[in-house]
């Protein structure tokens, strides 16, 4: 098979050792034209770390994968098991855990991303002495699933398969706008949202009835859980077989504690919720990927307690609900936002119960930038 033909491309650097530079030479423009000082800017700006310093030219596949034209020969193969910054990048190579930095190179390349490196990335390392090593270049990504982190992507993991967006009935409540969110995610990363809806042990299932039916109808497999007494461990088990699935929600849902269900043995550290705020202490503080013992890889990450879309513009929002997608040709004008527009086919659609009232207030809140919704239960006395 023929080898795939790279790309040659110019790419900026930017720098990052730089003391501030004057952009303006206000005594040069007074000895040119001093009849003209009065009209001088009074001010000054400054310039200083973060202007482009160079190019430099790279080979890529895409922009996905990165590396220097000559240093990516006589490497190895790896999968980023875990990164904490730049330089403690667990790689996994042959059955052994390698400890690698990132080359500067690498992470200095012009992108909008948070990291240069993510777990789940496909990486070539140069091996040093006591398992360690260098990454020379990160392969093109086939999925990700990321969230906006003060206007930059934060990859929360790469090239995995599928996601189990894990939400709890309480403790802390039930937020399905959060599950729609993570759902517009998955879809916008190409990955397949499997909703656990977790800790049964604290709610009537026929309280969930509705909200089983209305991911149901959509397509996506919804299942009911409870770490402590085994409901729906094995269902849960069997579609993470040779599959390679990040399990992620808000804090305090028991992510961890169904993984150590999941596969008896793994020992991932767990807290209770808080009894004062009732939220979820972060208990997983980095992404973590775990080779599962019938085959495949689970995926660790820590909790979070809100999620904002990265790279979806108002205008793609209706493509990431998929029963939109029948009902948008019905609208009247093409660039309809479905929020109150008259002769709208999506609206319509939620009048008539084609489209739940409930997933439409998600979209109407994204669209917004409105973040506090949740739907809570009551818990059933014990």
């Amino acid at each position: 098979m023929a080898n795939k033909k790279k790309n040659k491309t110019r790419v900026a650097f930017k720098k990052n050792r730089q003391k501030t530079v004057r952009i303006q030479d206000l005594t040069k423009q007074v000895i040119e034209n001093a009849e003209g000082v009065a009209d001088f800017q009074s001010g000054e700006r400054l310039s200083g770390k973060g202007d482009v310093s160079r190019y430099r030219t790279i080979i890529t596949d895409d922009d996905a994968g990165r590396s220097i034209e000559g240093e990516a020969d006589n490497c190895s193969g790896g999968k980023v098991l875990s990164a904490i910054g730049s330089n403690n990048v667990s790689v996994y190579c042959d059955g052994v855990i390698y400890r690698c930095t990132v080359r500067r190179v690498v992470r200095t390349l012009s992108r909008s991303a948070r990291s240069a490196v993510v777990a789940g990335d496909h990486v070539l390392f140069t091996k040093a002495n006591n398992h360690s090593g260098v990454i020379e270049r990160v392969e093109p990504r086939t999925s990700t699933l990321s969230r906006n982190s003060r206007g930059e992507a934060h990859i929360i993991v790469s090239n995995v398969d599928q996601a189990v967006i894990v939400a709890s009935v309480a403790e802390p409540d039930l937020k399905l706008g959060l599950i729609d969110r993570f759902l517009c995610s998955t879809e916008k990363g190409g990955i397949r949202g499997i909703i656990c809806i977790n800790k049964m042990d604290l709610c009537n299932p026929k309280q969930l009835q509705p909200i089983i039916g209305q991911y149901a109808r959509l397509g996506y497999t919804t299942l009911l859980t409870d770490a402590t007494t085994g409901q729906g461990i094995d269902e849960l088990r069997t579609l993470l077989v040779n599959k390679e699935t990040v399990f992620t929600g808000q804090s305090g849902v028991g992510k961890s504690s169904l993984m150590n269900a999941i596969q008896p043995g793994l020992a991932l550290k767990t807290s209770h919720v808080s009894g004062d705020s009732h939220k979820g202490r972060h208990t997983t503080r980095t992404t973590t990927l775990v080779e599962m013992i019938g085959g495949g890889w689970i995926v660790d990450t820590p909790g979070i307690r809100q999620l904002q879309l990265w790279d979806v513009a108002k205008e793609e929002l209706e493509c990431m609900f998929i029963e939109f997608r029948p009902f948008v040709t019905r609208c009247r004008y093409p660039n309809c936002s479905h929020t109150h527009e008259a002769n709208c086919g999506v609206r319509l659609a939620t009048e008539t119960g084609s489209i739940s009232p409930l997933r439409y207030q998600s979209y109407l809140r994204i669209f917004t930038g409105d973040d506090s919704w949740s739907w809570a239960l009551q818990s059933k006395s014990h």
